[in-house]
């Protein structure tokens, strides 16, 4: 008799870890989000209101132009590099790009210099945000040096088609040259390991099958994990504390790093995250705007962690790069105008004042996006200080 056909991911993973033993977390994200023919990057990927989980682009508009007008600065900060290259990584659903396209237009030469790299390994990703580009529209404006750009973009401009944009699948695919890297919410989705505290010490936290033949959590039995490991900050954390590790973090960091020192650029990244490295589980999975178990359905829900941002600034600074933040999102969009554009997009929709009012909100307080997510620029050496950066 032939063995039944294994048809979906959860199924290959159990039949693997029944034949090879437990995997770590870390694999585990990994076949849950990449896996080529099942991962959620390759056959699902549902972003927006309508689909699993909604970001600052889709919220308002207002996060994409601010984002934009700090390309701008960056952009003459670097001395106007022509050409040079804007990269978004992992660009969701096109709307950032978008916006940050109809913002520039206020920095003269900016259009005419910048070629535009999109970083996405999703396929359904890639159409959808081709699509949006397609449709999209730009404007056209000058802006007086003397004002705050953030009052000065119109709220309603011309339309211009975008740019042709070219897609690839890593970073270092990107043609060599000057850059304007952006990643909002991009490193939450690098896989993790996680770590827990014991009596004994540390022990890796596990993904294995249980005796209902179902995934389960559990950790390594009789293997304590080196110290070294752990972040420095957490090697003393009483016990039951959780420790997060992104292995790949290094390591982007270091081809980040690399291309920054020798060709010249910036990185932004806008992540949720402590500021500082704490322990925790941070990994949760989302499916249609609820939290889902994360060993439910692998490839069926958004799988992240939170950013360790702490440890990204020590990388990049051993690496070479300056770094910039992190501060608080909710500080940032203020320092950079929101009020200011939030108010100039009310006088001109004033039958959109409450919606407007409900999006400022939910970007910049607290209690919402406004403390929950980090922004931090890691630079090429000996550039001024970015934007928003200041105090």
């Amino acid at each position: 008799m032939s063995a039944p056909h294994i048809v979906t991911l959860r199924e290959r993973l159990i039949a693997l870890i029944t034949h090879d033993g437990p995997m770590t977390v870390a694999q585990y994200m990994g076949a849950a989000l990449y896996d080529p023919m099942s991962g959620y990057y390759a056959r699902r990927a549902m972003l927006g209101a309508d689909g699993d989980f909604i970001t600052a682009p889709e919220i308002s508009q207002m996060f994409g132009e601010l984002v934009g007008l700090w390309c701008a600065q960056c952009w003459l900060d670097l001395a106007s590099p022509a050409p040079f290259h804007l990269v978004e990584l992992g660009p969701g659903t096109g709307a950032l790009i978008c916006d940050i396209w109809r913002a520039t237009a206020i920095a003269p030469g900016f259009h005419d210099a910048a070629q535009i790299s999109l970083v996405e390994v999703s396929t359904p990703m890639r159409d959808r945000q081709a699509t949006t580009i397609a449709t999209a529209t730009i404007a056209a404006a000058k802006m007086p040096a003397e004002m705050n750009p953030a009052a000065v973009m119109p709220a309603a401009m011309p339309a211009t088609k975008m740019p042709v944009a070219t897609w690839v699948s890593r970073l270092e695919e990107v043609a060599a040259g000057p850059a304007l890297i952006i990643g909002n919410e991009f490193l939450d989705c690098l896989p993790v390991r996680q770590f827990v505290r014991t009596r004994d010490g540390w022990r890796e936290r596990l993904v294995g099958v249980g005796a209902d033949g179902a995934l389960a959590f559990g950790l390594a039995p009789d293997v304590v994990v080196d110290d070294r490991v752990i972040p420095v900050a957490l090697r003393q954390a009483p016990e039951g504390s959780v420790a997060e590790v992104a292995p790949a973090l290094a390591v982007f960091v270091a081809q980040l790093a690399a291309r920054l020192r020798t060709q010249g650029g910036r990185a932004l990244f806008i992540d949720y995250g402590a500021a500082t490295t704490v322990a925790g589980d941070s990994l949760q999975a989302v499916r249609a705007h609820t939290r889902v178990d994360p060993l439910e359905a692998p490839g069926g829900a958004d799988l992240t962690a939170h950013v360790d941002f702490a440890t990204l600034a020590a990388l990049a600074r051993s690496a070479g790069l300056d770094v910039a933040g992190p501060v608080a999102q909710g500080a940032w969009l203020k320092v950079l105008g929101i009020d200011v554009r939030a108010a100039a997009l009310s006088r001109a929709q004033p039958q959109q004042a409450q919606t407007i009012a409900r999006q400022h909100a939910r970007l910049t307080q607290n209690d919402a996006m406004g403390a929950l997510f980090q922004v931090i620029c890691l630079s090429a050496p000996d550039l001024k200080t970015p934007a928003g950066f200041e105090t």
